[in-house]
């Protein structure tokens, strides 16, 4: 079981706008939390009115803040024993990944645990990192097994600069940078690396991770090539449930015995394997199974064992996470 932290249960969750972001305030609200939550703009209407819907389920503030002011975070951290850092800046039409991306993404992480440091209150912070920043090496093997203990090879993204190479070094500096920084200072952090992101979303928007992992059935060609370069260059197509993703934030803030990394995958796949499943369940859809040279078999699969090991389950296998996720695009009227 899960033990609560003591005291009363408030949290700030970074960049509330976002897809992960927005459900796992609802979740923490459910939960009886008071919930601060930072947004670049929030006179901006049109990025916040899930936010405002989210008012009606509990105690929820929403406060500016961004990522390369740390003292913008002083009022949102304010009592709150929870940190979950969920935003990160991407680009990947960038030209310039290093100042877009990089530098962005390892300030951010930086200001906000600065901004934790500062707070005192603050028992935890989870921090969302991705398996770009576990996944991605040169080893030619297949049937390899990745585990929270492998790290990217940002000498060899940085060297070879294969195609959105900025995301994975972002995402791995970032994350490396806050565990040095956390164990400098004595910050009990957690990171969550949760795979490819889908199911319903509260955002006004469809988050660019949906449209990614229902590629195959929207037909998007070029969508459906960066799942084919994702799985070239990562060894995978790993797909998981948003609200599994949000459960399991949740579950490490209070797991006592939490600590280091956790990996938050459900499925692990290739894009033909994927194609052939989505072709059967989903005949109304011209679900294409001819890839050429991508290979029929993932290199790799990121475990999630040490995850359940600490308690946790999934609630939703690749059928649920796939149906949910239709009946979603057709309520947004984007599938018939």
């Amino acid at each position: 079981m899960a033990s609560q932290m003591v005291g009363t249960k408030k949290a700030c969750v970074v960049g509330g706008t976002g897809f992960v972001a927005s459900l796992l305030i609802k979740l923490l609200l459910e939960k009886g939390y008071a919930v601060n939550t930072t947004v670049r703009d929030p006179d901006n209407q049109k990025k916040i009115p899930h936010l405002v819907t989210l008012q009606k389920l509990g105690d929820l503030k929403i406060f500016q803040a961004d990522l390369i002011d740390e003292r913008s975070f002083d009022y949102p951290f304010a009592g709150c024993k929870l940190v979950f850092q969920v935003a990160t800046p991407v680009n990947f039409a960038s030209q310039d990944p290093e100042n877009d991306m990089i530098k962005p993404a390892i300030q951010g992480v930086l200001n906000v645990l600065k901004a934790c440091a500062k707070a005192k209150t603050i028992k935890r912070v989870v921090l969302t990192s991705s398996p770009a920043a576990v996944s991605i090496n040169t080893l030619n093997r297949t049937d390899l097994v990745m585990t929270e203990r492998d790290w990217t090879d940002t000498e060899f993204l940085s060297s070879a600069k294969p195609p959105t190479w900025g995301y994975p070094a972002s995402k791995t500096l970032a994350e490396k940078t806050a565990w040095r920084y956390a164990e400098e200072n004595n910050i009990d952090l957690v990171t969550v690396i949760p795979s490819l992101m889908t199911g319903p979303s509260l955002t006004p928007d469809v988050p660019s991770s949906i449209e990614l992992a229902t590629a195959l059935i929207s037909g998007n060609d070029f969508l459906v090539n960066a799942l084919k370069a994702m799985q070239m260059l990562s060894g995978s197509i790993s797909i998981t449930h948003v609200e599994d993703v949000c459960r399991a934030h949740v579950f490490l803030a209070e797991q006592e015995s939490a600590s280091g990394r956790y990996i938050c995958c459900a499925v692990n796949s290739s894009v033909p394997e994927l194609a052939k499943f989505l072709h059967k369940r989903n005949p109304e859809f011209q679900v294409p199974t001819d890839f050429g040279d991508c290979p029929s078999k993932a290199k790799l699969i990121i475990s999630s064992e040490k995850l359940i090991n600490e308690g946790f389950s999934f609630k939703f296998g690749i059928e649920e996470i796939f149906d949910q996720t239709v009946e979603y695009l057709k309520d947004k009227g984007l599938l018939k």
